[in-house]
């Protein structure tokens, strides 16, 4: 693995083939009742293992939330480091256990976070690995557990584009973000519990101060304020 060890893997292997025709019929039924029903998820599987089939094998991608009762999403800015990241767009996730994370963290109980899913690809941009994952919250909030239950939105992909790869080594990464620039209505939702969320006890501290002297200096072009 080039990436470093605290990047977490995708527990399980693929879905059987049942699973995954289970999971197609219940996507088809969610969709053909229109409205962005809920899902009733009453499977003998993981919910995370819907999310990432039915975003990586339907024309979908995956935005994770607080809010229950998000009937359309509309283009906000948000405040980040890249370019790709600082539009004025609806932000969205081609990896499901991803879009969970942001549905299951209160992030009024944390101070930040910091997150990630990639894939690494080689120079013909083929996939070699991943999808690999980090999470992170304030380290003050971690022994809190601020978790609450959330909801992972099933969106359109054809209004995104994703998140160009980026070098690194004698590959290059491939952030699973993806962004749209219109307004958005989802198509249907799942309701997750912290409990559904694969890593949970792999969730990471970090000091907020740090995190804001690494930030202030990659905006700046400064030197790294110390080592890491």
């Amino acid at each position: 693995m080039l990436l470093p060890d605290y990047w977490l893997t995708r527990p399980l292997a693929e879905p059987s083939e049942p699973a995954r025709r289970a999971f197609d019929e219940l996507l088809q039924d969610a969709l053909r009742a229109g409205d962005c029903p809920t899902i009733e998820f009453t499977l003998p599987h993981q919910r995370w293992q819907f999310l990432c089939h039915v975003v990586e094998h339907h024309d979908l991608v995956a935005h994770g939330s607080a809010d229950p009762g998000i009937d359309r999403f509309e283009p906000r800015r948000p405040s980040d480091l890249t370019e790709f990241g600082s539009q004025r767009a609806v932000y969205a996730a081609s990896d499901g256990i991803w879009a969970m994370f942001f549905a299951i963290v209160d992030r009024d109980r944390v101070g930040s976070i910091t997150n990630a899913c990639v894939r690494l690809l080689d120079g013909a941009d083929h996939e070699v690995g991943g999808p690999f994952y980090v999470f992170s919250v304030s380290d003050w909030a971690l022994p809190q557990q601020p978790w609450h239950t959330g909801t992972v939105y099933l969106l359109p992909r054809r209004s995104f584009v994703a998140q160009p790869s980026v070098a690194f080594g004698d590959n290059r990464v491939r952030f699973e973000q993806v962004a749209g620039l219109e307004p958005v209505t989802p198509l249907a939702k799942l309701t997750v519990t912290p409990a559904d969320f694969p890593f949970l006890d792999r969730i990471r501290g970090h000091d907020d101060d740090r995190l804001q002297e690494l930030a202030d200096a990659l905006q700046s072009g400064q030197p790294w304020p110390f080592d890491c």
